[in-house]
């Protein structure tokens, strides 16, 4: 028996330790969003957090997951109100066209801005790199990751005057 916390929720799956958490994901828990795309961790498609970090679910073994934070594109806007910041910004973007990569992208994006709310070009393009966009919105990606910054940025601006 295996136990995952996916989204917050407790998992106890009977499965082969060795089968990659992204088909755990999609089969025993059905979250969807997160999508197969090469299957040998180039593509980024299957990009979901464990403990807060960006990992490529379709190699990643169940059983290195075990016990342990796993975040699907399902629950990354835990605990806000409405959209993730990235989320929102991918909307006003126009971020995706044919959106089959988007769910990673927005995976990775999140997990860049967790850990540096300014991020450069050069940021940007470091954190991204693993994630394949065949439409080529990589332009796009790279707007609506700063229009995401400067979301957070300003609503923690906004937090600390009101906590002085």
């Amino acid at each position: 028996m295996i136990t995952l916390n996916i989204n917050g929720k407790t998992h106890q799956l009977d499965v082969d330790p060795a089968t990659p958490l992204l088909w755990i994901i999609r089969e025993q828990a059905g979250l969807i969003g997160t999508k197969f795309g090469c299957g040998i961790a180039q593509c980024g498609a299957c990009t979901v957090h464990l403990n807060g970090a960006p990992i490529r679910s379709c190699v990643t073994p169940v059983q290195a997951a075990a016990d342990q934070s796993i975040t699907t594109i399902e629950g990354v806007n835990d605990g806000l109100d409405g959209l993730h910041p990235v989320q929102q910004a991918w909307i006003d973007e126009q971020v995706p066209q044919c959106g089959y990569c988007q769910s990673g992208q927005v995976m990775s994006a999140v997990a860049l801005l967790d850990n540096n709310p300014s991020p450069t070009d050069t940021d940007i393009d470091a954190a991204m790199s693993g994630n394949v966009c065949r439409c080529g919105t990589y332009p796009r990606i790279r707007r609506g990751i700063k229009r995401a910054a400067q979301t957070i940025n300003a609503a923690s601006d906004n937090e600390e005057t009101v906590n002085g």
